[in-house]
């Protein structure tokens, strides 16, 4: 059997037990954003088991699908939403037709960051339904990729056995990934101006800026995260802050694209691209193309007042716990 597929760089990754893989591993394989869906053993006891071996129920291993995916396009909360919709989380060691602990459902993280996020959304799903649900949410111990007859099993047999509508698959593709930025949100005017200095209004409300090397993070060094002064949401993480020599605080890349709003600057007599929060609408600063080559060659300049640093020690205390893998 070929070795289960690698995440490359940017993307995640998370496994899926949703009853017989044909089908989950067909679902999932049709949501943009997913570059990988392959069928596989999960978390069982016997190394290497074959299908034969797993079907006999005494493996431990659970029929379980590798994701791997763009967060950028499809994150986890988005992903784990569609898987909810194709089984019944009830329903103890068996999914449609097929019954046995092979057949269980659970969700089998590697990034230990993961565990708060489906913890949450499997909190919201327990709220819709009067029983307990038979859903296991476990760290990944093991996986291995099944026989090749079983990769796209159902593209190569399209009238195959598969416990899933073909409504549901049909919703799949069609399905649009919306980032939701959290919940974080823009405050009204009076009320930004009562909360931040006239600096933090000046620079985030009328795109002015701060002097060079006199400002809050231009030499800061501890490790954290960088959110958004209007709205909270996390916009950077130290892990991606480098000295430019400019006096203001530069990253290579944001924590998520989606949090920013990028725009063309031709004030001063100048064509620049303005970046913004996606989510306050507050201007942060700019972005060049002179950045480090080996990190994908882009400037993120900062203005500080737009920022506020949560150092990783505070991190969970306030509230940004799931965003502490970002930070090395």
């Amino acid at each position: 059997m070929l070795p289960a597929e690698k995440p490359r760089a940017g993307e995640k990754e998370i496994y899926l037990a949703g009853g017989c893989f044909w089908g989950t591993e067909h679902f999932m394989s049709k949501v943009a954003g997913v570059r990988v869906s392959e069928s596989g053993y999960a978390n069982g006891t016997v190394a290497n088991p074959t299908y034969e071996d797993v079907c006999t129920g005494r493996t431990g291993a659970a029929e379980t699908v590798h994701v791997i995916y763009d967060p950028e396009k499809a994150d986890l909360p988005f992903l784990l939403g569609l898987f909810f919709e194709t089984i019944d989380p009830t329903s103890l060691n068996r999914q449609g037709n097929d019954i046995g602990t092979q057949y269980r459902t659970g969700i089998f993280y590697t990034d230990p960051g993961d565990k708060p996020i489906i913890e949450d959304e499997v909190k919201k799903l327990s709220a819709k339904y009067s029983k307990p649900l038979a859903l296991e949410v476990k760290p990944l111990t093991s996986f291995y990729r099944a026989e090749e007859y079983h990769q796209d099993f159902l593209v190569k047999h399209p009238d195959g056995y598969c416990h899933i509508p073909r409504r549901l698959m049909e919703e799949a593709e069609k399905a649009k990934y919306q980032p939701t930025h959290k919940g974080f949100r823009k405050a009204g005017s009076q009320s930004l101006k009562d909360r931040l200095t006239p600096e933090q209004y000046d620079v985030t409300q009328n795109c002015g800026t701060e002097p060079p090397f006199h400002n809050a993070y231009w030499n800061e060094h501890r490790a954290g995260i960088y959110v958004d002064i209007v709205s909270g949401e996390p916009l950077f993480s130290s892990s991606d802050k480098f000295d430019s020599g400019t006096g203001w605080p530069s990253f290579t890349k944001p924590i998520s694209e989606s949090a920013l709003k990028n725009t063309t600057d031709t004030s001063y007599g100048m064509v620049r691209t303005e970046v913004k929060s996606a989510a306050s609408g507050s201007h942060l600063g700019h972005v060049f193309p002179d950045g480090p080559s080996d990190k994908g060659g882009l400037r993120y300049c900062m203005n500080s007042a737009s920022l506020r640093f949560i150092p990783k020690e505070e991190m969970e205390k306030e509230g940004y716990g799931a965003y502490l893998k970002y930070v090395k």
